[in-house]
């Protein structure tokens, strides 16, 4: 069996640094190394991969992802955005339901899985989406093949709404498994899209996103979905957390794998804030929206004292053509997943985090919220899902090097100053050197 050796990297691992080399024999790492490596070792390896003066991190794993397949292929597909992850140092997905059709039954489903095996070269996952009426199609899944159900509790497209008390008690109290909630609330952002358009006209800008889409809207649903989540001992993820207010829902004073409420913030909302919207316009428009700087400083400290307990991004490509008009006609959701481990890179590099609490919150923790199998870690016997980084590579994001099919980044002009050199999915070179590698293909992943 082919042996790879990586060799003299820096290694960032559960809360450590430091240099070392790992084995790969096959999907799976097979030895960690602390310093020198013996010489019978170099000797035995098939191949040795030099990583002097690079970063060697465990692969990014990311619960909330919008591919757009099947359905929405114009924008974005399971092949051009798992190259995107790839090239960003994501190695595992987790894709949402709302495409066309939407993955609410156990045929679409399967449809999505068998997809991902023909053309993703990162890992792939599937969240299921709850209805108002899909509760026996929520009993037959396969827990070990999904990484949890996914409400919408403000608004969406379709019947994914779900804003049935008796559906929600009905879900919330039966379903058995992690429920990872979009969380706005729909009376409070109606109200809000009456009182400005009647105000000020139906043609409202951009900076009206965060006056409709407030605090208000996210903490009314975020904390009726805890209330019954406590009350009926459900296990509950709130997706991309947006304001300080709801920090307060969340707890920091349990580990991890002792919480049955955990949250995720996204990447955007930890560079971002509403100042913003007059330079990047409509590009940096998402649901929830960019709030106040106060509410970022507030998500990144929730980073750093364990409130918040993972990162991800909400990967929503549009073409620049749908994200065109007011802010109640652009679309919501941009492209992230190629930049994010190099934004969070950047803003340690700033002293916002430790190197040590990016890998955490991308890899390690991820990896435990949802009790994935042998991934998430630079282990002996975990897969070989590893990314490493070129600390002193500056690069400028350019129609160039994007490789989103919908063709624009957010960061589009901004310099970084660290680059992904090379990505190990279960042990095959995916991407190295600017290269996508088209003939891999991630695994399917399994929660233990």
């Amino acid at each position: 069996m082919n042996k790879k050796l990586i060799y003299n990297a820096r290694i960032i691992n559960e809360n450590r640094i430091y240099t070392g080399s790992v084995m790969i024999e096959g999907d799976k790492i097979t030895a960690v190394y602390e310093g020198e490596v013996p010489a019978t070792v170099k000797s035995e390896a098939t191949e040795i991969i030099d990583a002097t003066g690079k970063w060697l991190l465990p692969g990014v794993i990311d619960d909330q992802v919008h591919f757009r397949d099947p359905g929405l292929t114009h924008k974005g597909d399971m092949s051009t955005e798992s190259r995107a992850a790839v090239a960003g140092g994501v190695t595992t997905f987790m894709d949402m339901p709302n495409t066309k059709p939407q993955t609410t039954t156990i045929a679409d489903l399967e449809w999505k899985f068998k997809r991902g095996a023909e053309v993703s070269v990162a890992n792939y996952s599937f969240f299921f989406g709850g209805t108002n009426d899909n509760m026996d199609e929520i009993r037959k899944l396969d827990r070990s093949r999904v990484p949890g159900l996914k409400l919408f509790l403000g608004s969406s497209t379709g019947n994914m709404l779900v804003d049935k008390r008796e559906t929600l008690e009905r879900i919330f109290g039966e379903a058995d498994m992690l429920i990872a909630i979009h969380a706005e609330e729909e009376d409070v952002i109606k109200r809000n899209i009456a009182y400005y358009t009647g105000k000020y006209g139906e043609d409202l800008d951009i900076s009206f996103h965060s006056k409709i889409r407030n605090e208000e809207a996210c903490y009314a649903s975020s904390s009726k979905a805890v209330e019954l989540a406590t009350r009926l001992g459900s296990r509950l993820h709130i997706l991309h957390l947006s304001t300080a207010k709801e920090l307060t829902l969340l707890d920091n004073r349990k580990p991890l794998k002792e919480k049955k409420i955990t949250g995720e913030v996204c990447v955007h909302h930890l560079w971002f804030h509403d100042g913003d919207y007059d330079q990047f316009g409509n590009r940096i428009k998402w649901n929830p929206s960019i709030k106040t700087i106060e509410d970022r400083t507030a998500l990144r400290a929730a980073v750093n004292n364990n409130t918040i307990d993972i990162i991800a991004t909400d990967h929503a490509p549009h073409l620049l053509s749908e994200k065109e008009g007011s802010c109640l006609k652009a679309a919501s959701g941009g492209p992230l997943i190629q930049h994010s481990l190099i934004v969070m890179l950047e803003l340690a590099m700033e002293g916002r985090f430790t190197y040590e609490k990016v890998v955490e919150k991308m890899a390690h923790m991820p990896a435990e919220l949802f009790h994935i199998d042998k991934r998430g870690y630079i282990r002996p016997g975990f897969y070989a899902d590893l990314v490493l980084i070129d600390p002193e590579s500056e690069w400028t994001v350019s129609k160039d090097n994007i490789l989103y099919k919908c063709g624009w980044s957010p960061f589009e002009g901004y310099t970084f100053h660290h680059s992904v050199w090379i990505t190990f999915v279960n042990g095959d070179l995916a991407y190295s050197d600017g290269k996508v590698n088209d003939s891999v293909r991630g695994m399917e992943v399994k929660y233990s």
